[in-house]
């Protein structure tokens, strides 16, 4: 088994023993209970992952935080085992707000401006400074780094880059990593709006924007996965495991609908998201 194999059976046996449940029918907590066609194939896709525990379906506040956690773990160690393939000196965390980095810092003036004059707050609202769920950036490196195999870098020459620590950046955000459990069409559109604040509000580099969830309708991942220029990507929490699901329940519908999005290059699987961090 590889490394790739060994994290992402790590991140399905964290999501069983913990967030992914089934109550006492056996219906997942990622299922509409409303909706037969929800209900059989997380069912069916559940089964595929391992057993879950059997418990009480929780808030969904409980939940999406859970499932954050989870998500952050499974990236801590995919992505770091990568480091190879991309050095320097990352952090992942959660819920950081995005004025903390150098693409974003000039919101904290924005937002001075704002609570300063009721007019200008009433105008521009507050939508542009969000806190994602789990987020990747890298530090600024020191010019002793940057010189240790040859004089590369001194005084007077890229003094206002943020990869120098010289410079006095803040760090610079990498990934805008968002966590949604399920989708209903509401969380769709928060997900497209948090990703097109990221796209508008940025000075410099755009982070990587993704969405991890563990929704089990192509219906409802569609509502978020198709279309360009707001999101890179939604990773599902098990995509080859949901692709047989359909292909067992004959449901061509769905899987045709699912079948588009990947060969779009808009839906991909958990264990993709970590190579593609590294791009």
């Amino acid at each position: 088994m590889s490394l790739a194999d060994e994290h992402r059976k790590e991140f399905h046996t964290a999501l069983l023993a913990g967030v992914l449940t089934v109550d006492d029918s056996g219906v997942p907590n990622i299922a509409d209970k409303g909706s037969k066609a929800s209900k059989a194939i997380a069912q069916k896709l559940i089964e595929k992952l391992g057993r879950a525990r059997v418990s009480v379906k929780a808030a969904g506040q409980t939940s999406g935080a859970d499932f954050e956690t989870v998500c952050s773990d499974y990236v801590k160690r995919a992505f770091g085992a990568l480091s190879h393939l991309r050095p320097g000196d990352f952090v992942i965390e959660k819920g950081r707000t995005i004025s903390a980095f150098d693409q974003y810092q000039h919101l904290n003036e924005i937002e001075k401006i704002a609570k300063a004059s009721r007019e200008i707050s009433t105008a521009i609202g507050s939508d542009y400074l969000i806190s994602p769920d789990v987020l990747i950036w890298k530090k600024p490196v020191s010019d002793a780094q940057i010189n240790a195999s040859a004089d590369t870098v001194g005084h007077g020459v890229a003094s206002h880059t943020p990869f120098r620590e010289a410079s006095g950046a803040n760090p610079t955000l990498h990934a805008s990593i968002s966590c949604k459990w399920t989708l209903r069409s509401d969380r769709a559109q928060n997900a497209r709006s948090e990703g097109l604040n990221l796209v508008r509000n940025r000075k410099g580099k755009l982070p990587h924007v993704v969405i991890i969830t563990a929704e089990p309708t192509p219906n409802r991942i569609a509502s978020l996965a198709l279309g360009t220029g707001d999101i890179d990507c939604v990773y599902h929490i098990a995509l080859p495991e949901l692709q047989e699901t359909l292909a067992e329940l004959e449901n061509e519908t769905a899987s045709e609908m699912l079948a588009m999005m990947v060969e779009g290059r808009r839906v991909r699987d958990i264990a993709d998201l970590p190579f593609d961090l590294i791009i």
